[in-house]
């Protein structure tokens, strides 16, 4: 039996998830938690299989946080359960130590498959993201190659960057100077080939409308 934690900040969602795992006797839900204080607490009190994490959770910063979490308990296995697209955030999840990334626009079905293959021990990604990963990598120089090469904190400047976040916006939320915020900006226009934000964020899009 895998044991999993819900670490959610909507009501909804934790019991929806719990509510759907209840008659599973190879899946048992330990707890669930609000925000990452109480997470860091529960995961060090239960020591849980499955973490199921949406990574807007208040007191954790963002997906960076995946990192720490692996970081202090390497064997947890983690499945970002998010409101945010999977075009913008599963590659950045995984690269930090996610084993799978879900949107919670997709279905019960797939939420309870993404589940069970994490508990498993699998890496859990949508068909349309694993066939645009597979293309991209076959020849290298497709829009999904570029966004491969992208870190973790370059990803999260570029997804703030595309929902109009100014300089001193993103260096608040990512808590970084302005002058960092500006190299990583100097750094996607070299690594997307592209001259200005303008184009930057057309790119971000674009990568968007061909995975949806």
């Amino acid at each position: 039996m895998s044991t999993i934690l819900i670490a959610d900040h909507h009501p909804i969602t934790r019991e929806g998830i719990k509510s759907l795992l209840a008659d599973q006797n190879e899946l048992n839900v330990i707890g669930n938690v609000t925000n990452g204080k109480d997470l860091i607490k529960s995961l060090r009190a239960h020591s849980p299989e499955v973490l199921v994490i949406e990574i807007d959770l208040p007191e954790i910063n963002g997906i960076t946080a995946l990192r720490t979490i692996k970081t202090e308990f390497p064997r947890i296995r983690i499945l970002v359960f998010s409101c945010h697209p999977e075009e913008m955030y599963a590659l950045s999840a995984i690269k930090a130590g996610a084993s799978g990334y879900l949107s919670k626009t997709a279905s019960t079905e797939s939420l309870f498959n993404a589940i069970q293959q994490v508990a498993r021990g699998g890496i859990y990604l949508n068909k349309n993201i694993t066939d645009k990963i597979n293309s991209g990598a076959t020849n290298g120089n497709g829009l999904i190659a570029k966004f491969k090469k992208l870190s973790t904190r370059e990803m999260e400047v570029l997804n703030l960057l595309s929902n109009g976040k100014r300089n001193k916006d993103i260096a608040e939320a990512l808590d970084i100077n302005e002058k960092t915020v500006s190299t990583y900006k100097t750094r996607l226009l070299k690594k997307l080939k592209v001259d200005n934000l303008a184009d930057l964020i057309n790119q971000s899009r674009l990568l968007q409308l061909r995975i949806t």
